[in-house]
């Protein structure tokens, strides 16, 4: 139905919540079950796309004084392997330079692409439909040539908006050596086109954010924290998403996550920060980003019970002491492989890798706590790959799965199929928990519980990343945006890996959920299949156009 922009007491709700715990957890499981995919029907959505009001992609904040960001990503020599194995890479000072770098990185335009009379741009953090729901804003005290305050960053023209001024008491409450970003999502960016489950869709994007700016973070010799303790309403308060007044008419943004960025050292505490935000003097007034706007009820009932309250940090998962992980194939640097990500639109169905490369990639999925993106990921592994593995040279075509935590395997054997073979790949490194299943081609199958997507497999290997989900929604139904977001997480190391092999990746929301659980025989809720991605030999469509990312703006790189 159509309705009009969210109201005060509306979005008001959304940040604080509406209902018990208890009620939360049935409504978010009632949403899950709601926005599924079937054999023989899809999920709610608009059921056909209204051109004139696709949504605007690039958020501004009209009167807020802008500061432009160098474009420096060039000048970061250090590689890729460095980056994502854990080397030493020099430490940054943080000022505009670094800056300019962070969030050219993380969340940056990569690309235009133009077709006939139409012109897109491709960023940095991969979106569903790339619609980009995701915006980002930065919180610090005084830098060099830049003030204490809060700013968004406007990706279209790599600037940051001012958007609250800080006091000289915002250096008490932030420590030194460190910066806050912000991520939120618009949620009807991607229910445009996708309708109820396009909330699933901004949790996803969330991920490949988190882990986008943990990358981009690495690449400056900084280290990336989520802030757990956070609440929503604490996140919303600080970037001012809670601000009726500079959101009139426009499309309200959600609170999704604060991450702190730097150096090692002391994290910023929600209480003072808060407090100097609402205190601060606030620029800028949202655009609108559609004329018109369809409410999604069940993204709006879903989101309200998800809400996240102030909470302790999650004690980090206990992880194992694995090997270094092996260099990719490509020795490129970390920006190339950063800025060359794609989302493959169809694969050439023979391309073929190794048994070491796509050991590789798998072992990169691992939790280092030490090494990007998992720095920033404490918590203890939640998502295991289930792989149809279609072309990887001297490993058998067939079902496998990767279980990303010890005390997940024997659970894991329970749920599934009791005829599952359950056996070691030979030359297999023994610290990767990859697990044959059953040795059959089953690229047919794969096509099917992905919406009957060619992608699926034409590639070298697709996946379902299996959700641990009834234990760890029982904290919580906030829990449940977690998940996405991890999916998110290793969708994003998968993107990477597979640029710096030498192949192409793509993450694939239209699947049949229920028809992958029955596949793996799973039965109930206790595992739950939340996204799914595919990796293979990309096919470029010869009729688009590529342009520079900034040379819109006459600015060029240094």
């Amino acid at each position: 139905m159509r309705g009009s922009y969210p109201h005060g007491a509306k979005h008001l709700m959304m940040i604080t919540g509406t209902t018990n715990a208890a009620e939360g957890i049935e409504q978010i499981a009632a949403y899950h079950q709601r926005s599924k995919h079937q054999l023989h029907r899809y999920a709610p959505g608009p059921g056909g796309l209204d051109w004139a009001n696709q949504p605007d992609p690039f958020r501004v904040f009209a009167q807020a004084p802008r500061v432009q960001l160098p474009l420096v990503a060039d000048s970061l020599t250090v590689s890729y392997a460095a980056v994502s194995r854990g080397r030493y890479v020099a430490p940054r000072p943080i000022n505009l330079d670094a800056l300019g770098a962070l969030f050219e990185l993380a969340l940056g335009i990569s690309a235009w692409k133009s077709y006939g009379g139409a012109r897109w741009a491709l960023r940095c953090n991969p979106s569903s439909g790339n619609l980009h729901p995701t915006e980002g804003y930065l919180a610090c005290g005084e830098l060099p040539d830049l003030k204490a305050g809060v700013y968004h960053y406007a990706s279209r023209d790599h600037q940051l908006e001012r958007r609250a001024l800080g006091t000289p008491a915002w250096a008490s409450a932030l420590p030194q050596g460190g910066l806050v970003v912000g991520l939120t999502s618009i949620h009807w960016r991607e229910a445009w086109k996708y309708g109820m489950r396009a909330w699933r869709y901004c949790q996803h994007d969330c991920g490949h954010a988190i882990a986008a700016v943990a990358f981009a973070a690495a690449c400056l010799g900084w280290r990336t924290r989520l802030l757990e303790e956070w609440s929503d309403a604490d996140i919303a308060a600080l970037l001012g998403l809670d601000r009726e007044a500079d959101f009139f008419m426009a499309e309200r943004e959600e609170p999704d996550v604060l991450l702190w960025v730097g150096r090692d050292g002391a994290i910023p505490e929600p209480g003072q920060l808060v407090a100097l935000a609402r205190d601060a003097q606030w620029l800028g007034r949202a655009n609108r980003l559609s004329l018109d706007q369809v409410e999604w009820r069940d993204i709006d009932r879903a989101a309200a019970a998800a809400v996240k309250p102030c909470s302790p940090t999650e004690a980090p998962g206990a992880t194992p002491d694995l090997p270094q992980l092996r260099d990719p194939r490509l020795d490129l640097p970390a920006a190339t492989v950063i800025r060359q990500r794609r989302s493959a639109v169809d694969f050439d169905g023979v391309t073929t890798i190794s048994a070491a490369a796509f050991h590789t990639m798998l072992d990169a999925l691992l939790a280092r706590s030490r090494l990007a993106p998992w720095n920033a990921w404490a918590a203890a592994p939640r998502v295991h790959p289930a792989l149809f593995v279609h072309r990887v040279a001297g490993l058998a075509p067939g079902l496998y799965l990767l279980a990303r935590s010890e005390a997940a395997l024997e659970t894991l054997k329970h749920s599934l199929r009791r005829e599952w073979l359950w056996q070691r790949p030979p030359d297999c490194p023994g610290h990767i928990p990859l697990y044959l299943l059953l040795p059959y081609d089953l690229r047919e199958a794969a096509r099917v519980v992905s919406c009957h997507q060619d992608i699926a497999a034409d590639s070298c290997f697709a996946l379902g990343f299996l959700a641990e989900f009834e234990a760890p929604l029982s904290a919580g139904a906030w829990v449940y945006r977690r998940l996405f977001w991890e999916t998110g997480v290793l969708g994003q190391v998968l993107y990477l890996e597979a640029e710096a092999a030498g192949v192409r990746a793509t993450g694939i929301g239209c699947f049949f959920d229920d028809e992958m659980h029955e596949l793996l025989g799973l039965e109930g809720t206790a595992f739950q299949s939340l996204y799914h991605f595919t990796v293979g030999g990309a096919v470029d469509d010869p009729r688009l156009t590529t342009h520079p990312p900034y040379a819109h703006l006459g600015i060029c790189r240094t």
